[in-house]
């Protein structure tokens, strides 16, 4: 009992740590602050699909056109972690008040120290699940698969177990759903399709996109 007490004193320490201070002198400070600007200019209707986590989506300039007849409201911001998206939830997540929240994130963690494993990825996930949860409840979430990067496969095995832990949470939880895009981006050689990737092995070009579509759409709300 004491064991299971402790473990669930780690995520809160870990958002009251984050939330602690001037969130503005924060690493991504500027993408909020341009994101509250946007919001400002053209207020983003409520009700809409909001896509959170990093690069992926950042460089998904035309994700509604991938996506007609829905409302998507992009919120990634490059090169962050899911410790950044816990940080900014206030910010990014919880004033647009979506139906759906999509999240592509964790890739970034497991590059980022060879100190974070799996397990670590998944803690940070199910505290943002939770974090979402108790502030939207009932919201349907969505999380996209870590990708298999060609400039990341030191990572497979790690991006694997990720993954398999996320989505197992997720089915024992009502209003979910995984979205797996690794398995789709391998050659029937196993190999990873490199021509889905731009010219740095980690980000994808239209084509990596299309494969995304097609595995993402199913999932989303109408």
């Amino acid at each position: 009992m004491r064991r299971i007490q402790f473990l669930r004193v780690i995520p809160l320490l870990l958002v009251c740590s984050l939330f602690s201070g001037d969130g503005f002198s924060q690493p991504f400070a500027d993408d909020i602050k341009q994101f509250k600007v946007q919001d400002q200019l053209h207020p983003p209707p409520d009700q809409a699909i909001l896509f959170v986590g990093s690069s992926s989506f950042t460089k998904w300039k035309d994700d509604s056109a991938y996506f007609p007849g829905y409302t998507i409201i992009n919120r990634g911001f490059g090169g962050s972690t899911l410790l950044d998206v816990i940080r900014y939830a206030e910010d990014i997540i919880f004033p647009y008040h979506p139906k759906q929240v999509v999240i592509y994130c964790g890739e970034n963690d497991l590059a980022s120290s060879d100190s974070v494993t799996a397990d670590t990825v998944f803690e940070r996930f199910r505290v943002l699940f939770e974090l979402i949860r108790e502030h939207l409840p009932g919201e349907n979430i969505l999380y996209i698969s870590m990708k298999p990067s060609p400039s990341r496969v030191r990572l497979k095995e790690k991006m694997e177990k990720a993954n398999l832990l996320i989505q197992t949470y997720l089915s024992i939880n009502q209003n979910t759903g995984f979205i797996d895009v690794y398995d789709r981006m391998f050659n029937p050689d196993h190999s990873v399709m490199s021509e889905i990737f731009l010219g740095d092995s980690l980000h994808m070009n239209a084509r990596g996109y299309a494969i995304w579509k097609k595995a993402i759409t199913p999932f989303l709300l109408k």
